[in-house]
């Protein structure tokens, strides 16, 4: 296996791993942070939308925000001026989650990066940056 792909296999598994255990501190099931950071940035967005935005299907963000729905997390609600659109709204459960979903995603980055310098930090934050660039157009243009 390439070893680019191999370390980043790696690091992603124990990055999820870290990262499902401090969601589920919050009461959230894996991916379920993504969803809402996705309506914290922008509420009322359709299933669709928010798929588009986290690259996957409508009909996982669907059956995420069935889950939500009943957790209290979110509303589904029609459009107001196109009645087949169907989109969905934070409680105010979802938005109180913000600040301690977004301590957690942010002490977990630190502990994870707490051996890097600076400048090491930096240099890997723009490397991924430009990985995720070429990676998104790739994707896109279905290559």
């Amino acid at each position: 296996m390439p070893e680019f792909l191999d370390l980043h296999s790696r690091t992603t598994k124990v990055l999820r791993a870290l990262a499902d255990e401090a969601m589920r501190a919050n009461g959230l099931h894996y991916g379920q942070h993504h969803l809402l950071a996705a309506l914290w940035r922008q509420d009322g967005r359709t299933p669709g939308e928010v798929a588009a935005k986290l690259h996957v299907t409508t009909p996982t963000v669907v059956k995420m925000a069935d889950r939500m729905t009943t957790s209290g997390l979110l509303v589904r609600r029609r459009d107001d001026r196109d009645n087949r659109l169907v989109r969905l709204w934070l409680t105010d459960a979802g938005r109180a989650l913000q600040e301690p979903v977004e301590t957690a995603r942010r002490d977990l980055e630190q502990q994870v990066t707490a051996d890097l310098t600076e400048a090491e930090l930096a240099c890997l934050m723009d490397a991924l940056a430009k990985v995720a660039r070429t990676a998104e157009g790739l994707l896109g243009s279905g290559s």
